[in-house]
């Protein structure tokens, strides 16, 4: 399909299915979701939170070199929202993600979806997905 930005998506957003952020030609994630339209827009909403915006937050963490999740209160998600540089480097990735090409695709059973995910960024190789257990 044609890429669409998250806050311009088609009147003919599907429910359920995969989705794909690209940056130019670099293809950086793989998502899915039972509510598509609502979650494309959210990566990239200026007032979504850390909890709404994963990706952005993936990004800010990479950005400042806060890459290692923490289960302490020292450098947990709590504690990154109220470092000022975090802060902005999360607002920077979202508007970065505002900028970015989106692609979906029509998947409603969620199996299918999973496998259509990791098959997905698999073949792409995006760099920000991570079926890691944490």
């Amino acid at each position: 399909m044609p890429p669409a930005k998250p806050d311009r998506l088609p009147p003919d957003v599907p429910r359920a299915g995969v989705y794909l952020i690209s940056e130019g030609k670099r293809h950086i994630y793989v998502g899915r979701s039972n509510n598509l339209r609502r979650r494309m827009q959210r990566h990239g909403r200026p007032g979504a939170t850390h909890r709404q915006a994963a990706l952005a937050f993936r990004m800010a963490r990479e950005e400042t070199g806060n890459v290692k999740a923490s289960y302490k209160t020292k450098g947990s998600r709590a504690d990154l929202m109220a470092d000022p540089k975090f802060k902005a480097a999360f607002s920077g990735a979202k508007e970065r993600i505002r900028l970015m090409d989106l692609r979906f695709v029509a998947e409603a059973d969620p199996t299918r979806q999973a496998l259509l995910e990791i098959y997905v960024a698999v073949a792409l190789d995006t760099p920000y997905n991570d079926f890691d257990t944490h």
